[in-house]
């Protein structure tokens, strides 16, 4: 039987090749720290029923994309259900972004100047607390919600069961709520918002306060009820 010798070209391929993939992937840390199961979602990398204290590492390329926690959720064998918050059409694979409200974990890998850019949304209104911050080289910004809207009163045209909803996807005048380009101010529901979280996202233009960027390639940590 022949054997496969490992020539010099090859190994150099090798290299090559683990190291484009290793500078072509962001990591994200994803714990729960709330005192009750969530199913962590990703767009794009699938989702992780998360109890107590556990961790979901999850590998992304660069791209855009956000991480958020659905509550409330009951799945059968197939994958079939719903969940109360951040629901995925009853679908336990996220094939695109929840359904209001939940609290988003928001990034965009390697973009101007070689910088990832991340934020935390409330823009789909809230329904858990978040810390979402680099934990490698030299960035030092983080973009957090620690307050936890649903006990602080959320407007009550605003509640639903297990969060806070965005103003846009709820009341009638959208126009005025959902920052179409006749209107796009802040509003006395996102002025709301932001109050409670200041670096959070309130609303679509929202970006000198609540975006931020780091080196591309840093990893990242996204802690639910921080």
């Amino acid at each position: 039987m022949s054997s496969f010798k490992h020539t010099p070209l090859f190994i150099s391929f090798l290299i090559i090749t683990l190291f484009f993939d290793y500078t072509n992937a962001t990591t994200f840390y994803v714990r729960n720290n709330c005192p009750f199961t969530v199913w962590a979602a990703a767009v794009p990398g699938g989702n992780r029923e998360l109890r107590y204290g556990e961790r979901w590492v999850l590998d992304v390329e660069r791209t855009r994309g956000q991480i958020w926690a659905r509550t409330g959720c009951t799945f059968n064998e197939t994958g079939q259900g719903k969940c109360q918050t951040g629901d995925c059409n009853g679908q336990l694979e996220c094939q695109d972004f929840g359904t209001a409200p939940f609290t988003a974990a928001r990034y965009a890998l390697d973009r101007f100047n070689n910088l990832d850019f991340f934020d935390v949304s409330l823009i789909e209104g809230y329904n858990v607390g978040m810390d979402f911050r680099p934990i490698t080289g030299y960035c030092r910004h983080s973009a957090r919600c620690k307050a936890d809207i649903i006990k602080e009163y959320c407007p009550k045209e605003l509640q639903a069961p297990g969060g806070c909803r965005d103003a846009c996807s709820t009341l009638k005048e959208k126009d005025y709520y959902c920052c179409t380009p006749a209107y796009c101010e802040p509003t006395v529901y996102s002025k709301f918002f932001k109050e409670k979280c200041p670096q959070a996202y309130s609303y679509v233009k929202d970006d000198e306060t609540s975006m931020f960027s780091c080196s591309a390639g840093t990893k990242y940590r996204v802690i639910f009820c921080p």
